[in-house]
């Protein structure tokens, strides 16, 4: 079973930045893409970001721009930096992973955002 961790979740002021990391606990080789959500309270989960397996990045409008998805693909790992953050950034982002027969989530990271 494929476990993953996010982590570098914290609190910071609006205007700064943080990097959160997805590691993955095996090797998988087949992976679809990955992808960061975000989950605010009393909001539903939304995308925030995908990568897939060939490199190509989406990101929602809300963070265009300000957030960078990235992957090492040699070590599973997914990233997302994160700049010019907003008090509207705060939220718990949960981090997906996907292969053509499962998907995978983490048990999120909580970003706060102060103004």
């Amino acid at each position: 079973q494929v476990q993953l961790v996010e982590s570098g979740g914290g609190l910071v002021q609006s205007g700064g930045s943080l990097r959160l990391s997805c590691a993955a606990s095996a090797r998988i080789l087949s992976i679809r893409d990955m992808a960061w959500f975000r989950q605010a309270p009393g909001k539903q989960r939304e995308l925030v970001a995908v990568i897939t397996s060939g490199g190509s990045t989406n990101y929602a409008d809300s963070v265009k721009g300000r957030f960078t998805i990235s992957r090492d693909n040699a070590q599973n790992t997914m990233f997302l930096q994160m700049n010019s953050l907003k008090p509207e950034d705060t939220a718990v982002y949960y981090c997906r992973l996907r292969t053509w027969l499962d998907t995978y989530w983490g048990q999120g990271t909580q970003v706060t955002v102060s103004s």
